[in-house]
């Protein structure tokens, strides 16, 4: 039997190197997304410091701005550190904004933070499309049943291709705008925003059961916020 110095030099290296665990980074507080009882969707820790609630609507040009300058900044350094929960809850405004929640809710909590940053994001175009309609196109979004006047909306506003886009098939889109549930939740969400939250305006925001008067974006949410967090 050979000895070769290199060799023994080579194994006495990986003897005396650390051992590193291949550990799983623990997924972001963001991403943890729970369904409420009425059936709003919450982003964050349950044990966070602060509740924050947003009403919006999304053909309401400045909850889309909103959207845009409050995503990276609230999940990073509010949301991600336990600090807030964001609970999303519709105020709709018409039967388009209407389309639009009820495709957000397909495939449940875990997707609608993807669903509602893509329909924000692409709000200046299908919102834009949409409004150049023939008006014959228009008036047939109010006849019918909620799920047929929702069905005509996503293929006439171009919003079925944009979900179409992140994946979804003919069939999930149909459940989605067909779903009875996902009605009430959205249509009960709307409900509670103009009665009990007294919220008249979009974005809304609601921080530790109450409304917060003339915010209605990011930098006066966040110093807001701020002020909240700070130690008495």
């Amino acid at each position: 039997m050979t000895h070769d110095p290199a060799r023994r030099i080579l194994l006495a290296a990986l003897a005396a190197a650390p051992l590193v665990a291949a550990t799983k980074a623990a997924p972001r507080l963001s991403a943890k997304v729970s369904e409420t009882g009425i059936g709003a969707y919450v982003a964050g820790s349950p044990d966070a410091k602060l509740r924050l609630v947003q009403y919006f609507s999304f053909t309401c040009g400045a909850c889309g701005a909103f959207a845009a300058a409050a995503d990276a900044p609230l999940k990073t350094g509010y949301i991600d550190k336990g600090l807030v929960a964001f609970e999303y809850r519709n105020l709709v405004r018409d039967p388009l904004d209407m389309t639009a929640a009820l495709l957000a809710r397909a495939g449940g909590p875990s997707a609608f933070p993807g669903h509602y940053r893509a329909i924000m994001a692409a709000q200046p175009q299908w919102l834009a499309g949409a409004t150049k309609l023939p008006e014959a196109t228009r008036a047939a979004w109010y006849e019918g049943t909620l799920s047929q006047r929702a069905a005509r909306i996503a293929r006439d506003s171009g919003l079925a291709g944009l979900m179409r886009g992140r994946g979804l098939t003919a069939a999930q889109i149909e459940a989605a705008l067909n779903s009875e549930v996902a009605q009430a939740a959205v249509t009960a969400m709307t409900n509670l925003a103009l009665g009990a939250d007294r919220i008249h305006s979009t974005p809304g925001f609601v921080l530790q059961g109450k409304p917060l008067d003339h915010v209605h974006d990011w930098a006066a949410l966040k110093s807001r916020l701020d002020q909240a967090l700070r130690p008495a």
